[in-house]
């Protein structure tokens, strides 16, 4: 099976190191994801002509004289067109607003001169030697509103030496970006892939659903009401009975339902071995681009599928709360 690609936009103001790591790293044959856009707030930016001397779309609008919010949705709508799933801030030197980095939730990543918690914000590695630390480094971080403070994904530390200066730390420290992030990012877009991984997020949108258990049947875990007569409302298939995809199986319907969505979108649905002929679709998790809120809204229309009235009842009520 050939894997999707996750589709990275990179944002920078610069010289566009970290950028060239990105993409260079993602030349490899086995790399999770692909640049499919350069962005900046500087239409001079060095990272700019890099990228497109290596063929790589840009994009570039000056940001002064422009109010941020306007800015930001310039910038987004350009990302959106590149078909970019995720963001990699790279050098990028304005802060973005919370408008954005609300709707680029758990997709948008930055690579900070820091162990964080560790000086956030500006001038770290001068930060660091006056604290007289042993060790400094650098964080990748999942971006929120609040500066440099989303959560770590991965870190990489560096000895401080005797005669360091800022100047000389700062180059020892990009050194270690470049090997930091390439790797993290990879290793974040290519949890898609993981089946532990899916099956841990699949677990705890189930079991969020009222009076549920955790049983596996057929050597599959599913998720039913719970007791000894509750009903099955989801399967997670891990390529199970010889299938090439990870997916969940919930229910639809009936056939005709689950016939009409593989036929409008074949490439996320499908028609489960021994389970279709019930008409439960399996829906493929093992994709860059799934969309988790829409597995969740499956899940609780399966569960209430099966569901006596009480139960119905009882969820109706905690989600107008």
């Amino acid at each position: 099976m050939t894997r999707e690609r996750a589709k990275v936009a990179v944002l920078l103001s610069g010289t566009g190191t970290n950028m060239a790591a990105l993409l260079y790293a993602s030349r490899f044959d086995d790399s999770p994801y692909e640049i499919v856009l350069v962005a900046s707030n500087d239409p001079d930016a060095e990272g700019l002509a890099l990228a497109r001397d290596e063929n790589v779309p840009t994009f570039a609008l000056a940001h002064r004289g422009m109010d941020r919010t306007e800015h930001d949705a310039a910038m987004d709508a350009a990302i959106r067109e590149s078909g970019a799933q995720y963001i990699a801030l790279a050098g990028y030197m304005r802060i973005l607003g919370a408008e954005i980095v609300s709707r680029w939730e758990g997709r948008l990543l930055n690579i900070h001169p820091s162990l964080l918690p560790k000086y956030k914000g500006l001038d770290t590695h001068a930060r660091a030697l006056e604290a007289g630390d042993a060790t400094h480094g650098c964080s990748v971080h999942l971006v929120t509103p609040e500066l440099d403070d989303g959560p770590v994904l991965g870190q990489l530390e560096i000895a401080i030496r005797s005669e360091d200066t800022p100047e000389t730390l700062a180059a020892r420290v990009k050194f270690a970006e470049h090997q930091l992030y390439p790797r993290v990012l990879g290793r974040y877009v290519g949890r898609c892939y993981d089946p532990d991984w899916l099956l841990q997020r699949v677990r705890e949108l189930a079991l969020a659903q009222v009076e549920t258990e955790e049983r596996p049947s057929h050597g599959a875990p599913g998720w039913k009401l719970a007791g000894k007569s509750g009903k099955y409302f989801a399967y997670f298939s891990d390529r199970h009975h010889g299938e090439e995809a990870i997916s969940l199986l919930v229910k639809t319907s009936g056939v005709d339902e689950m016939n009409a969505l593989i036929e409008r979108d074949p490439e996320r649905y499908y028609r489960p071995a021994y389970y279709g002929t019930a008409g439960w679709i399996a829906l493929r998790l093992d994709r860059p681009d799934t969309d988790w809120d829409h597995v969740d809204d499956w899940l609780a229309r399966s569960w209430a599928a099966v569901a006596p009235k009480r139960l119905a009842k009882l969820q109706q009520v905690a989600d107008e709360f």
